[in-house]
């Protein structure tokens, strides 16, 4: 393992690990549904991150192209909830 890998291991894990944690709160006290479909995007942006630094990690590129399947059904996800909140108003 690389310095950098394990640089990504030890520090970058735990703080998208907590970044996760209070996505998961703000998800749960939003007051409003934007507020909640915000944090849903911010939910699977972190996802896509874990994803890359696991890809970093372990060496293996399959992982990169995970990462991109997520970040698009994420954008495809984030558009519906907008055109939901569009149409609902």
């Amino acid at each position: 393992m690389t310095l950098l890998a394990g640089l990504a291991l030890w520090v970058a894990l735990p703080v998208l690990g907590l970044a996760l944690l209070l996505t998961v709160v703000r998800i749960a006290l939003g007051p409003s549904l934007p507020d909640r479909v915000v944090g849903l995007d911010l939910l699977s942006t972190l996802g896509i991150s874990v994803v890359a630094v696991v890809a970093l990690v372990s060496g293996n590129a399959v992982y990169i192209d995970v990462a991109i399947v997520l970040a698009l059904l994420s954008f495809l996800g984030t558009v519906a909830f907008a055109a939901y909140l569009e149409r609902s108003r």
